[in-house]
């Protein structure tokens, strides 16, 4: 078993999870400052935005676990970038009510929980070949 392969998947997926968190809650922020505005008759202010920053996140995710592992010169990453991917699509998606109020967080218990299978499905990719 390759141990530093599941270090380098736990800081790639923790960086990546902080990332998206961070973005989602600005963006957020962003699109209720839209709402509340002096468009405050038009039900659908702050959409575009709103939708534009759950779709950079969950297109950003996948990106940079990619990147991470790249970075850090492991190859065999389809199955964690995919399914990594996916999962915090999920999760966010779940959650989006949790992060978009003011001051709303993912709860800590689901970051945790997709960070370590996030760092499990590192760990189980296939062997670098040097």
């Amino acid at each position: 078993m390759r141990y530093v392969r599941f270090v380098k998947g736990a800081v790639t997926v923790t960086a990546a999870t902080a990332t998206c968190h961070t973005l989602m809650y600005a963006g957020f922020s962003w699109a209720r400052g839209i709402g509340a505005g002096e468009n405050e008759d038009n039900t659908f202010a702050g959409a575009f935005e709103f939708l534009l920053t759950t779709a950079a996140s969950w297109v950003l995710m996948p990106l940079l676990l990619w990147f991470g592992m790249l970075v850090l010169r492991e190859t065999g990453n389809t199955v964690f970038v995919l399914v990594g991917g996916l999962v915090w699509a999920g999760v966010s998606g779940y959650f989006i009510d949790d992060i978009d109020r003011a001051g709303g967080h993912i709860p800590v218990l689901a970051l945790v929980a997709f960070v370590l299978l996030g760092t499990a499905l590192a760990g189980a990719g296939t062997a670098r070949r040097d």
